[in-house]
């Protein structure tokens, strides 16, 4: 065992103590594979939420190297960061308030969901203004209860649509919706929602619609089930080499490779006796003479709470659990009496796994949440780190 303050063994540029590395030829390379799975359907990458926490314009890049046509993001914002950025490819919003600035969407050629008659109406009325005509997407709810036109809401909206189309106002290109449960393929929903969306596609087109794109399938769909592809397929977690049904196949199974790598350096590294209590709370005691290693990475950088005494961590290629309660900024590891650990040396705290290491799942699984909210929630002052690829 090394003493305490032995020289550090590694360091992260720039004095931070955490970094997100990304793989883009990775994204690049999740994209392709996922284009061999939609068949004869264009890909459309979702890279909402800063590209599931991988970095919105890094991950967009990859995305289309890979082969994906389109792009697709919940907020507006995120569009216009897409098209500031100079990235001219076709991109889709679709989670829009009443008073949101459609000018500018419709002006930088972004593709809009609407999903209501106020919607329309405020699209409508910012295309009338710039003398130009929206490009839009309805969205029908085939059974998520979310976002999109229900039931009798459905006609309606086709209706007032089609009306804004004759005026010049609009162009319906798309009609699209959302999976319940395109995780279980087998689940009795599914089945009913591809039959309602085919439904919904046929009244819009007997309304009138000249469609470009139907879409219906997200990760899950898009691995699992060909028949949902239509046009268009919409994966977000598979571009980032996650499974989407991680009870049915690891990453790996279906030709995906995790992009995200997040490590920390050991801040301290100290021995102390047997029924230490470590952290707040003491939620955990050492059972033995044993040496602890700080890593300097809490629930402010996104790393659950909720992981206490659970959540998987590397330290030097072994295997650890957290020891005790996670901080604000900072957890504890207790490594093992014998363990050969110095200040500076990197902990894994989750990445591929091809070497042992944890996973994003398994952070999931001791958690009790999704691989998704595992690398999306991860914070802005952990630099990402990005390589490979079109930067």
């Amino acid at each position: 065992m090394t003493a305490p303050d032995a020289a550090p063994s590694t360091s992260l540029s720039g004095g931070a103590p955490a970094r997100a590395t990304v793989d883009l030829d990775a994204i690049a390379g999740n994209v392709r594979t996922l284009r061999e799975h939609a068949g004869d359907a264009g890909v459309m990458a979702v890279v909402k939420a800063d590209g599931y926490g991988h970095g919105l314009l890094p991950s967009a890049r990859a995305a289309l190297a890979g082969g994906a046509s389109w792009l697709g993001v919940a907020q507006l914002p995120e569009a216009m960061a897409l098209r500031e950025a100079g990235i001219d490819a076709r991109v889709l919003s679709w989670l829009h308030v009443p008073g949101t600035d459609f000018a500018a969407a419709i002006g930088a050629d972004v593709d809009l969901s609407v999903s209501a008659t106020w919607a329309l109406e405020e699209v409508a009325a910012a295309a009338r203004t710039l003398g130009r005509t929206a490009r839009i997407h309805l969205k029908v709810d085939t059974g998520l209860g979310r976002n999109g036109a229900y039931g009798a809401d459905w006609p309606v909206l086709l209706d007032a649509a089609r009306a804004l189309e004759a005026e010049g106002a609009v162009r319906v290109v798309g009609v699209w919706s959302h999976f319940v449960y395109a995780d279980a393929p087998d689940h009795p929903t599914v089945r009913l929602q591809q039959e309602r969306f085919a439904e919904a596609v046929r009244e819009a087109e007997k309304a009138g619609c000249d469609l470009e794109v139907r879409h219906l399938a997200n990760s899950a769909a898009t691995l699992t089930n060909p028949s949902a592809a239509f046009d268009l397929v919409r994966p977000g977690i598979a571009v980032y080499g996650l499974s989407p049904v991680p009870h049915l196949g690891d990453p790996a199974s279906f030709g995906l490779t995790p992009a995200m790598t997040l490590t920390a350096n050991l801040a301290v590294v100290k021995r102390v006796p047997a029924g230490q209590g470590v952290s707040y709370g003491h939620q955990y005691v050492t059972q033995r003479d044993t040496t602890l290693a700080l890593v300097p990475v809490g629930y402010a950088d996104g790393i659950p709470r909720n992981a206490t005494n659970v959540g998987p961590v590397s330290v030097a290629g072994t295997r650890h659990t957290v020891s005790g309660r996670v901080c604000m900024d900072q957890f504890v590891v207790d490594v093992g009496p014998g363990a050969e650990v110095h200040p500076g040396d990197v902990a894994e705290i989750f990445g591929r796994g091809d070497a042992g290491g944890p996973t994003a799942e398994d952070w999931a699984q001791a958690t009790g949440t999704i691989s998704y909210e595992i690398v999306t929630r991860i914070g802005s002052r952990v630099p990402r780190v990005h390589v490979g690829g079109a930067r």
